[in-house]
């Protein structure tokens, strides 16, 4: 990977949802940039994997067993780092799931898996960060990050992602709520809404004749290149960001025009 553009040097990065897709590259990304980064997730062997990866490649990395939807679970990851590493002043709360499906014919407990997971895990995972950057100074420091991973389908509407967009609508609001409430403690909350990238949880959809009609109904016809997201997840992470909170800003490449 090439030097990033924004220094992330003696910073500590705690990532959520970091096993595959979108977390995992942040993780290399964040790691590359200079931060030691604590890779978090349900899928043990994966971060254990992407953990020794960095390592290998000169950087500094902690995986750490961390179910969102568990808020015990997020407490014993963050003590870990602690204990490791330090206290993360980047948090990025990115872990997320899909329950594809009309609203008419979605089950309830689909629904309740999308809200505990991508809003609710958001929260938590949030929260936690906020009170360890509070506890370790944040207020004198102003170098608390925390990062939400958003959706351009936030803004949309579509058939059969009701769940997925409205939890990450959410998101969205959620994240000016902590902006306002942190304010005044040292802590800037950002959020990134994402278009569409193959990843696991798409892939095969988007190699499908239906897939393949919805990349041609976009003004570009082609799907965004995951490095599209780095340059910002990199600023909302680093000092350049100082005076940025309670934003959010969607890099789709026209996907939502």
């Amino acid at each position: 990977m090439e030097k990033p553009r924004y220094s992330l040097e003696g910073r500590i990065a705690l990532i959520t949802g970091a096993s595959s897709g979108l977390g995992a590259h942040f993780a290399r990304l964040y790691a590359a940039a200079g931060a030691a980064v604590v890779i978090g997730a349900r899928r043990a062997e994966r971060i254990a994997s992407l953990a020794q990866e960095i390592q290998a490649a000169g950087g500094r990395a902690l995986a750490v067993s961390m179910d969102v939807t568990d808020e015990a679970s997020i407490i014993a990851a963050f003590d870990a780092a602690e204990a490791e590493i330090g206290t993360p002043d980047v948090v990025l709360a990115n872990a997320g799931i899909v329950e594809a499906g009309r609203s008419i014919d979605l089950p309830a407990e689909a629904m309740r898996r999308v809200v505990d997971t991508n809003f609710n895990g958001v929260w938590l995972t949030a929260r936690e960060g906020a009170r360890r950057m509070i506890k370790a100074g944040s207020k004198e420091t102003e170098r608390g990050r925390i990062i939400l991973t958003g959706s351009i389908t936030a803004d949309m509407t579509g058939q059969g992602d009701a769940a997925y967009a409205a939890s990450k609508a959410g998101v969205v609001h959620l994240g000016r709520q902590f902006a306002r409430e942190w304010a005044r403690s040292g802590i800037n909350v950002n959020t990134i809404q994402p278009g569409y990238i193959r990843t696991e949880i798409d892939g095969e959809w988007f190699d499908s004749e239906g897939g393949k009609a919805q990349i041609a109904s976009w003004p570009r016809r082609r799907l965004t290149d995951i490095s599209a997201l780095d340059d910002m997840m990199l600023f909302f992470a680093s000092d350049a960001s100082r005076f940025v909170t309670g934003s959010h800003i969607s890099i789709d490449d026209g996907q939502s025009l």
